[in-house]
């Protein structure tokens, strides 16, 4: 922990065009964690948030609603490959409902919005270096999607891993490209200043910023949030839902007692001993969304006068610089969640909102769900239930957890779930076309492949 292990992960940031702002964002958080900071937010330091406003309870009139929607970008965070599924190329790119994609979804919103409303809307992606290529490739075939003199997308940083022994940055000549990673996706903030894409925005007459995951479907434009936030004067938002223990393990917002802000925690900033607290849904009864809503002119506000540097709680993430052998060295990497920004402005708030408005799909489990016959595609791109209920599933991931693995398995589409409880597979199974699931179904390992046969009906409890 030395000096000269700072100056040669500049150095080596320099050298790869990650200089500047993204290096002065690297030196502070590094400095945090050779001074021993870990991020943890321990229980004692926080109570519970009680109630919120609502979305559903909002008086916004339309002409407010529209007024606001004219004056607010949409920004989605695009630098994940999906590598939890196998994939190797823009997770957004994969195809989730009537063979579109995360991202003709999202265009297919955007012009929704736009024409019902009258208003611009611009789309712009944060990308990574992994993502850019093929994503603006995608987005070549939507002629009418870019917005005069703003770009489609600005790039995320990228900083060294650092050996946990001596906080060095790490070398692995046998896959140079391991030897970096993204700082989270706080790190929009600096790279938004950086790209001066927030100068441009600012410039152009737009004043908010709707911000979500690429794969979050139910993050659409709503005018009436956009009203809402833009009458409530706030600088940040974030929107946040009632937890269930299917959310127990995503962040949740907080009290914090020194001082009485909102924060976020995250389940890496986590004691331990306070895991039991953190996945209570009781206790902690708000979860984060990951979609925010800025004030752009106050965000620009604050990033010039810190230099770029937020400030935003550290996370500290130990890995091995290989993640697939764990073997090889271990390795901090430093990184930041956006929503942690809500603490570090004056009076920015949270909201409550619908569940529909949380659609995510984080494993191949959520896939099947997307693709099922549980949720239905408007002509708006928007996802809505089509079930009275959604399916818990369970897919066995030995067989089905990699994307090319699962498509496998459903050569001829998903089966029928909108009258499922419960779908639990457990072994190599292969499913034939029309196959349909009924309340609690179980699938038990046969040893070897087994096949559910076309048309089948698999009836539960």
């Amino acid at each position: 922990m030395t000096e000269a292990g700072l100056r040669r992960a500049i150095e080596k940031m320099e050298a790869a065009g990650q200089g500047g702002a993204p290096a002065e964002v690297f030196r502070h958080y590094y400095k945090e964690l050779e001074s021993g900071a870990t991020g943890v937010v321990a229980e004692s330091d926080i109570e519970p948030v009680g109630d919120l406003p609502l979305l559903e309870g909002q008086q916004v009139t339309p002409e407010q609603a529209r007024e606001a929607l004219a004056a607010t970008v949409m920004i989605r965070l695009n630098g994940g490959l999906g590598t939890s599924m196998g994939m190797t190329k823009a997770k957004s790119l994969l195809p989730v409902a009537e063979g579109r994609s995360f991202l003709d979804l999202i265009v297919d919103q955007v012009r929704a919005a736009r024409s019902t409303h009258g208003v611009r809307l611009p789309l712009v992606l944060m990308n990574s270096f992994a993502t850019r290529d093929d994503t603006l490739a995608a987005l070549a075939a939507h002629e009418d999607l870019p917005v005069e003199g703003l770009p489609l997308d600005f790039m995320q940083s990228s900083e060294p891993k650092l050996r946990s022994d001596d906080l060095t940055p790490v070398e692995w000549p046998a896959d140079p490209e391991l030897e970096w990673c993204p700082p989270g996706h706080g790190d929009i903030y600096p790279s938004l200043l950086r790209s001066g894409l927030l100068d441009e925005l600012l410039d152009k007459g737009f004043r908010y910023a709707f911000v979500a995951n690429s794969d979050n479907l139910g993050a659409t434009a709503d005018p009436r949030l956009a009203g809402w936030f833009a009458a409530s004067g706030a600088p940040f938002a974030i929107e946040v839902c009632v937890r269930t223990k299917a959310d127990n393990k995503g962040g949740h917002i907080a009290v914090r007692r020194s001082d009485g802000r909102l924060i976020l925690r995250e389940v890496a900033q986590t004691a331990p001993e306070d895991l039991d607290a953190f996945t209570d849904e009781n206790r902690h009864r708000w979860f984060s969304t990951n979609t925010l809503w800025w004030d752009l002119q106050q965000l620009r506000d604050i990033l010039v006068e810190r230099r770029g540097v937020l400030g935003l709680p550290l996370i500290r993430n130990t890995k091995t610089v290989d993640p697939r052998d764990p073997s090889s060295p271990e390795v901090f990497q430093i990184e930041t969640a956006m929503g942690a920004a809500i603490e570090v402005f004056e009076g920015a708030t949270a909201i409550g909102v619908p569940r529909s408005r949380f659609l995510p799909v984080k494993t191949t489990n959520d896939l099947l769900l997307l693709r099922s016959d549980t949720y239905a595609v408007g002509a708006d791109g928007s996802v809505e239930l089509a079930a009275d209920r959604v399916c818990h599933v369970d897919l066995d991931p030995r067989f089905f957890k990699r994307i090319a693995d699962f498509e496998e398995r459903f050569p001829a589409g998903v089966p029928s779930l909108r009258d499922a409880e419960e779908l639990r597979v457990r072994g190599d199974w292969t499913f034939g076309a029309g196959v349909r699931i009924t309340g609690r179904v179980e699938l038990d390992d046969a040893g070897d492949p087994a096949e559910v046969e076309a048309g089948a009906v698999l009836e539960g409890q």
